[in-house]
């Protein structure tokens, strides 16, 4: 599972940190505690005051589709104990904001946000690349709503 923080400075998307949370224990509720301790650290140590994560998508298999909608409920969990705000963003908006198209290849998303956040040579998975994507979609959304 991929996270990232990002913060705006004069209308300008920063990037603080990001990574990806393995979770290779074979027991699949110990993979989700995994993801939620580290959700956990992550939180406690950036206070963040939002937070953006993608919907899950209907999978073409029905269990990836359930397991993946357990991980997303463990990192809504993880930030609802912090009083973290929850934005929910499709990932067709996702990539329409970021790309400019709802089909775009996870390898241009994570070229657009590493243009975006201004970063030369990201070393990051495709999973980070997608959750700066679901930040940035987000910073851009709340810019604009306040105008609508």
């Amino acid at each position: 599972m991929g996270w990232g923080v990002v913060e705006e400075i004069s209308g300008v998307a920063k990037l603080v940190d990001c990574g990806a949370i393995r979770a290779s224990d074979k027991d699949f509720a110990r993979r989700m505690g995994t993801i939620f301790k580290e959700l956990d650290a992550i939180v406690r140590l950036h206070k963040p005051t939002v937070a953006a994560v993608e919907n899950v998508f209907t999978a073409k298999n029905p269990a990836s589709a359930l397991k993946l909608g357990q991980a997303r409920g463990v990192a809504l969990a993880a930030c609802a104990a912090h009083d973290v705000d929850v934005f929910s963003y499709e990932p067709t908006k996702i990539k329409q904001t970021i790309v400019g198209g709802g089909r775009a290849a996870k390898e241009q998303v994570a070229f657009m946000v590493a243009q975006i956040l201004g970063v030369k040579q990201p070393k990051w998975a495709l999973d980070t690349s997608d959750a700066l994507a679901a930040a940035v979609c987000h910073l851009n959304t709340s810019r604009y709503a306040k105008y609508l």
